[in-house]
């Protein structure tokens, strides 16, 4: 019986290894292992078997069965891949033609502002910088002339990373150390925007836990208040497409600037709601505050490794999603960050809506 078994096994692995498709091995696995099978009829003999014979033979018959099993598994899986790859070889996707039935996507309101706040920028000789979202203190507070006791660096407001580093690490609560990163990596004279995430511990209609926001830095000789001032209204009356845009600036403090300016931009209201344009004195008018600025402290030119008496700069900063508020006619911040395809479909752009200086978006 012994030869038997082997001239079997060698017959069924040889069919198996020859078998060219995934029915012909289900064949073969049906004619060795099925109800009927060459190999069940052989366990079912065992029963019958005295103990001594049921010893010497039983081995024998389940290392057959185990045999034809592994041979059939890897028979199966190499036909299971040569028919993927060539599936996969044969199939050809034609990107160019239209998709029938798919509702096309839309640019997000953040996307499409940070875009044309690059394009503004880029036409006044700006470039874009950018720095690593998650931060050490130094970069984020200390190079910034923020001391160990101010507020901002309260665990209510910055989000710091657990575990041990060389120095205390934070998810950024503003893009300001890209403008350290930027001194220190490039001689002057500088002027850059970094636009970028951030992330503070608050949430309400007007405020998440991450936002947008986007800084200016200019680093050259002779630079004056009157040269911010100038800036910020170029770029508002590009980025609100209106040429009645009226800035009042308020001093104000901040500890990377000095001094510092708080920027109220002009409004009315109209059917209930604020328009951005005009006199925050005129009647039905008021002001609203959108920037904050100011000439950049002699302590942070000298923390980036510059000399504050050769070279003087202005900073400013906002955010990107309120500005997208402003413009767009949003109420409430938290939508943009929820992921709904109403709002999305509502408020989004089309890829077509490419921003320029002339007419932004609405061009």
């Amino acid at each position: 019986m012994t030869t038997d078994l082997d001239q079997l096994r060698q017959n069924l692995v040889a069919s198996i290894d020859a078998a060219t498709g995934l029915d012909a091995l289900e064949a073969i696995r049906v004619q060795a292992l099925g109800k009927q099978g060459a190999i069940t009829g052989l366990l079912k003999t065992l029963g019958g078997m005295s103990p001594d014979e049921r010893q010497a033979q039983g081995p024998r018959i389940h290392g057959l069965r185990e045999a034809v099993t592994g041979a059939l598994a890897a028979r199966k899986d190499a036909l299971e891949k040569a028919a993927l790859d060539a599936r996969l070889a044969g199939e050809k996707l034609d990107m160019t033609l239209p998709v029938d039935g798919v509702p096309a996507g839309s640019v997000h309101p953040v996307s499409q502002v940070m875009d044309e706040l690059a394009e503004i920028f880029a036409d006044l000789g700006f470039a874009v910088a950018s720095g690593p979202e998650i931060e050490d203190d130094w970069h984020n507070f200390t190079a910034l002339n923020i001391p160990e006791t101010h507020p901002a660096r309260a665990m209510h407001d910055t989000f710091y990373l657990a575990g041990e580093h060389e120095r205390p690490m934070v998810l950024r609560t503003h893009t300001s150390p890209v403008q350290i990163r930027t001194m220190m990596a490039n001689k002057p004279p500088i002027r850059i925007i970094a636009p970028g995430r951030v992330y503070r511990s608050d949430s309400d209609a007007t405020h998440t836990p991450m936002f947008h926001q986007i800084e200016g830095l200019v680093i050259d000789k002779g630079i004056t208040l009157g040269h911010l001032k100038w800036t910020l209204e170029t770029f508002l009356k590009a980025f609100f497409e209106r040429d009645d845009i009226v800035l009042r600036l308020r001093p104000s403090y901040f500890p990377f600037t000095e001094p510092s300016a708080e920027v109220d931009v002009g409004f009315t209201w109209t059917n209930g709601k604020r328009v951005i344009g005009g006199s925050g004195d005129a009647a039905g008018g008021g002001w609203m505050e959108v920037l904050g600025s100011g000439m950049v402290h002699r302590k942070v030119i000298e923390a980036a490794g510059l000399d504050p008496t050769e070279w003087q700069g202005f900073a400013f900063g906002t955010g990107v999603d309120r500005l997208a508020m402003l413009k767009y006619g949003m109420d409430d911040l938290r939508p943009f960050f929820d992921g709904d395809l109403r709002w999305l479909k509502h408020y989004g752009f089309s890829a077509l809506d490419v921003p320029t200086l002339s007419g932004g978006v609405g061009a």
